[in-house]
């Protein structure tokens, strides 16, 4: 591939590259390859035979990987990552056999944590939401969509959407969040939902696009939650003022939710395990990306799951997200999620990679992210494995060595690789 023409930051050599292009071999792989980064992207990629000299002769600085593999940095495009408290002993409830419903009804679930949210002052919130997102990125994160909805009041909301956003220079790893008001019926206007969907169309909505503290407006579509026609108005008034849509959908019954999301040309819609065919067909046509989230299946102990064969012969993409959130998927882990998502949902390890990289990017509409090529944002990162299937494979291990966020070598984990030219 052509090299540019200007001075090259990092020269990247001794490693495999699982570049998730489409269309080529397994992973996009190129063998013994090199990657080459300036100005915070990929200028060149290819075997490392292959690499200009004069891409050698201006590197700043050189990485030798010792044959180890290159991805994308991993994206996380579905988490509820900012909250306060925990809801260990819902966990427990569920293991005697009390329903995630009935909990949710008995003013349980998401409510409890609402009140909890509501307590922790934004330093309580920040510094727990620093240490998760820290520990993502060393299992090689390098994006995360954060989302509100523990605040429900138009105060809360915004002040959980601005508490995400400061976690991007807490942490080196770029953050898009959320506005998700529309999550669970607070306990104030128990016996006013109009009153409430009325509040979060007139005033969250607009405040949060005005204050530019969200690039997108999800709604928990579901019969413990809210109705079709509920969120559907939550989202007109979104697309109204210029932000994207993402739905909760058919996770427990299969509501609509993800023909609501093809019916507004929705970026995603999220869980599915009850979409029905004429749903799926409804998202292919649409373009909208099926998010998978296997860690919610998995802790709720879900018999059913979503028509994934029926998404591979449709065409729909597959993203894989964590679900990270205190209730029903406590999963901090991306590479957790993967593999949930090959297990329960019988991905390959190839599918559930490219659900965390390029089909991520592809929900938070981030078109330089997510792939390997030229022009892409160097997010990258490095992995000691034999093959990118492993990834997927081991549970708990961390093979993660390091990532690098555009272009940037601040992770100490690489200094003993680096060395100046």
């Amino acid at each position: 591939m052509e090299a540019t023409l200007h001075p090259i930051d990092l020269l990247i050599e001794d490693v495999h590259l699982a570049t998730m292009a489409e269309a080529t071999e397994p992973y996009g792989a190129i063998r013994d390859g090199a990657l080459a980064v300036a100005d915070g992207v990929i200028a060149w990629i290819g075997p490392r035979t292959a690499v200009p000299g004069e891409l050698r002769r201006t590197a700043r600085r050189r990485l030798s990987g010792g044959g180890m593999w290159v991805t994308p940095g991993l994206i996380d495009c579905h988490t509820h990552l900012v909250f306060g408290g925990h809801r260990a002993d819902e966990f427990e409830a569920r293991l005697k056999g009390v329903r995630y419903e009935e909990i949710a009804r008995a003013g349980g679930g998401i409510r409890a944590t609402v009140r909890a949210t509501r307590e922790a002052d934004d330093d309580v919130l920040r510094a727990a939401g620093r240490a998760r997102l820290r520990g993502m990125r060393e299992h090689g994160l390098t994006t995360v969509e954060i989302k509100s909805g523990y605040g429900l009041t138009t105060e809360h909301e915004l002040r959980m959407l601005r508490v995400a956003r400061n976690l991007e220079e807490d942490t080196d790893v770029t953050v898009i969040t959320t506005l998700l008001a529309l999550h669970a019926l607070p306990d104030e206007f128990a016996h006013r939902r109009e009153a409430y969907v009325e509040l979060v169309c007139r005033e969250m909505i607009p405040l949060a696009a005005r204050e530019g503290l969200a690039s997108a407006v999800d709604a928990f579509c579901e019969s413990i939650a809210f109705t079709p026609d509920e969120c559907a108005r939550a989202f007109a008034e979104a697309t109204r003022h210029g932000l994207e849509v993402r739905v909760h959908a058919d996770q427990l019954a299969d509501g609509g939710g993800a023909a609501l999301a093809a019916r507004f040309g929705a970026r995603s819609a999220d869980h599915l395990e009850y979409t029905s065919e004429a749903g799926v067909r409804a998202m292919a046509r649409a373009g909208t990306t099926a998010v998978l989230l296997p860690g919610a299946y998995h802790v709720l102990g879900a018999d059913r799951t979503p028509p994934v064969e029926l998404f591979r012969v449709l065409g729909v993409p597959m993203a894989v997200g964590t679900d990270f959130n205190p209730g029903s998927s406590p999963v901090c882990q991306p590479l957790l999620a993967m593999h949930l998502a090959c297990v329960h949902f019988r991905l390959t390890p190839e599918e559930a990679l490219a659900g965390m990289t390029r089909h991520a990017a592809r929900v938070l509409d981030l078109e330089a992210a997510g792939i390997l090529r030229p022009g892409a944002r160097a997010d990258l990162a490095l992995w000691e494995v034999e093959t990118p299937a492993e990834l997927a494979y081991w549970i708990g291990a961390n093979p993660c060595r390091g990532v690098i966020r555009a272009g940037a070598t601040n992770d100490p984990r690489l200094s003993s690789l680096l060395r100046d030219v």
